[in-house]
């Protein structure tokens, strides 16, 4: 280890307890999605950055009239590589109708639990890459390339004006040889990759009859049932996988479902579904004329949006009465868990942590996807969530710090080696 990393570490872990207080004073500046007016917290966070990191380049991009994103950028003592933090700064709904016990926007602390909404998810990770990015500022000396912070509006309504508008517009984001995203998971695992999705809506219609006339009509639920049967059945799909997303995924299967509840590790590798809303019927003495369901399909590595969809076609298309559409579709996405920034952040956290971290896929998705899809090596690294979008949500300040740390430490590697 160089004086310039250890330096750099001792600074990493000094200033880390900062990272709370920059939380809190994110949370008090509400952006909930919906509506996701954002604009106040984006101006919260660009005054953060030129106060930590007067050096830097800070900008903010309005994107709507409610979108707006932060870009800062910092150059190292020459050129270099090109590392990117990510995160969002819209957070799901406060609804202070739910049974808080805490402010929502007070960024309380209690037993070394900081909470609020956007605590977990993801104003403390935004916190540490915030944090991250100006120790990077303050030891600009010791890397070469260039830091950019990205901080998008609209994560939550998949991100259309937010990180992939990032994506096309901010110079050398796209050509990133790096990212790195606090958002939620945990510091025990080190996500490379997640799932894709395809959501899916079926309609049935029949003739309408009265329930004591069956033979007189034809009854859609019964023909809409048959077509989930379809859908439930794209569970068998054949997975072609990478060998080394399916070891890793194995590898992981000890920590990582000690944390995310077993099964994970199966749920990562397979087709999953999940019959999310049913409609049809007025009532029970009348056959139903019509008849309706949405259902979420999560894609693993080695499954294309593609080939479910033919295996939906093939199977859907014989049955009378059904019609279905596509809502909503993502390719599923990973960086080979070789990449040197999956290495450079896998170490810094077992550093950081003393201990072993996972380094697995995702079973959700997140900003990560607009990145993978242009062939940015991407990591997603942040604190554990807690009671995510319901009352009294929070992070544990510990893991905060320690993701502060691993993000810096993560960063200064791959800048610096």
């Amino acid at each position: 280890m160089t004086p310039a990393r250890t330096a750099f570490a001792a600074a990493a872990h000094a200033r880390a307890p900062e990272v709370a207080a920059l939380t809190r004073r994110l949370i008090a500046v509400p952006s909930p999605n919906p509506p996701g007016d954002v604009r106040a917290c984006a101006e919260a966070c660009a005054s953060l950055l030129r106060d930590l990191a007067p050096d830097a380049e800070v900008s903010l991009h309005a994107t709507s009239a409610e979108v707006t994103n932060v870009v800062a950028r910092i150059a190292g003592a020459g050129p270099g590589r090109i590392l990117a933090f990510n995160g969002h700064l819209d957070t799901y709904p406060v609804n202070e109708a739910l049974p808080w016990t805490v402010d929502p926007l007070g960024g309380e602390i209690r037993d070394g639990r900081l909470f609020g909404r956007g605590a977990a998810d993801m104003k403390g990770g935004i916190a540490a890459a915030i944090l991250a990015f100006a120790l990077l500022a303050q030891h600009r000396a010791d890397w070469r390339g260039e830091a950019l912070l990205t901080l998008a509006g609209d994560e939550e309504s998949m991100g259309p004006l937010g990180t992939k508008w990032l994506l096309d517009h901010v110079p050398g984001l796209a050509q990133a040889q790096a990212v790195i995203i606090g958002d939620a998971g945990s510091p025990r695992v080190l996500r490379f990759g997640e799932k894709g999705f395809l959501w899916i809506e079926l309609e049935a219609t029949g003739t309408a009859a009265h329930g004591a006339h069956v033979h007189l009509g034809e009854n859609a639920i019964d023909r809409l049932r048959a077509a989930l049967d379809v859908v439930a059945g794209l569970r068998d799909l054949p997975v072609a996988a990478p060998p080394a997303v399916t070891a890793a995924i194995a590898a992981a299967q000890p920590i990582s479902e000690a944390l995310a509840g077993a099964g994970e590790a199966r749920v990562l590798g397979s087709v999953t579904v999940n019959i999310g809303r049913i409609d049809g019927g007025t009532a029970p003495n009348l056959v139903p004329a019509a008849a309706r369901a949405a259902c979420d399909i999560r894609l693993p590595v080695g499954v294309a949006a593609a080939q479910v969809e033919a295996a939906l076609a093939a199977g859907l298309g014989p049955l009378p009465g059904i019609a279905w559409r596509v809502l909503r579709c993502f390719e599923a996405n990973h960086t080979d868990p070789a990449a040197d920034i999956v290495r450079a952040t896998h170490a810094a956290a077992e550093e950081v942590l003393g201990g072993p971290v996972a380094v697995n896929m995702r079973v959700g998705g997140s900003d990560a996807r607009w990145f993978r899809m242009l062939g940015l090596p991407t990591v997603v690294y942040g604190p554990t969530p807690h009671n995510m979008g319901g009352a009294d949500e929070w992070a544990d300040v510990a893991e905060l710090e320690a993701v502060a740390r691993v993000q810096a430490l993560a960063a200064f590697d791959f800048l610096a080696g």
